[in-house]
């Protein structure tokens, strides 16, 4: 009987050891940044912090998810951030439905979405689109199922009483399926979003929305699980400092592009700017 206790103590010993680790991994290095990958802008400004991070002492870990999974993982207090958060529209029910998320800084001010054509096609307005529905085949090529695009844009079908249907698979699909229409100078039109690399590789526009289905000019925003700020304070305020420009967005999302290393062209980005970067990382 002596010998199972002596057997069990260093046990015990041993899972008091795991569940004190497990307890102060929020504490720790370890950073967990959501990201949805398909999302140019989010997957830009995730790993340009993730380089800034880890040479700054942290280990970063990238958890590419949907944005509802993200939510979700933060509110369970398991995922630590969220960049791509688009308010006051997009993603304003999503956020709505966990209170104890925490907004920590607005990353872009000039974002964007909408029904987008390619710039040759002589239609500028949404409530145009039924006067055109053989050419584009009754169809709105969409991204993913279960996006605040895609939900906005099966309103605008409902509020403009457009008979078409959306066509929803991938952002990578939708993109792919642009460029080769564009290519044979087709009619398509799109569910898309500002800032992305398309504007600046294809001449493209937005449709006017005299609706307002998808609003008006909306911001990114970084959004925390409801401790980080006590675990993390020195972040919060690295995370409320970071902002992009127009002109350095439009610069990253198409560098990162063009990139085949995202964690490689990160880095001599973040290099690249190093002004800009120590002025994040100002604790004022």
């Amino acid at each position: 009987m002596k010998q199972i206790k002596y057997l069990l103590f260093p046990m015990v010993i041993v899972m008091f050891a795991l569940l004190n680790s497990c307890g102060n991994i929020k504490n720790s290095k370890y950073i967990t940044i959501g990201m949805v990958d398909g999302w140019a802008e989010d997957v830009a400004m995730t790993h340009v912090a993730k380089a800034i991070l880890d040479e700054q002492g942290y280990h970063v870990i990238i958890q590419k998810a949907s944005t509802d999974m993200i939510l979700a993982s933060m509110n369970n207090e398991d995922t630590d951030l969220f960049m791509g958060v688009w308010l006051p529209y997009t993603h304003a029910k999503k956020v709505a439905k966990f209170p104890g998320l925490v907004h920590i800084g607005t990353n872009y001010e000039s974002g964007r979405i909408g029904l987008v054509v390619p710039d040759y096609l002589p239609i500028t307005s949404i409530d145009e689109l039924n006067q055109h529905q053989e050419q584009f085949s009754h169809r709105i090529i969409g991204i993913e199922k279960g996006a605040g695009l895609t939900s906005a844009t099966d309103k605008a079908i409902i509020d403009y009483k457009l008979n078409y249907q959306q066509i929803n698979s991938s952002t990578i699909a939708m993109i792919t399926e642009l460029q080769n229409a564009m290519q044979r100078k087709q009619w398509i039109v799109v569910a898309g979003w500002q800032p992305h690399w398309m504007f600046g590789k294809m001449k493209l526009r937005f449709l006017k929305d005299p609706k307002k289905v998808f609003g008006e000019a909306e911001q990114i925003k970084t959004y925390s699980r409801k401790s980080f700020g006590k675990d993390h304070p020195e972040l919060v305020t690295f995370f409320s400092n970071m902002h992009f420009d127009d002109q350095t967005m439009t610069d990253l999302v198409t560098k990162m592009e063009d990139s085949k290393n995202k964690e490689a062209t990160a880095k001599k980005w973040v290099k690249d700017h190093s002004l800009l970067i120590k002025s994040w990382l100002d604790k004022k």
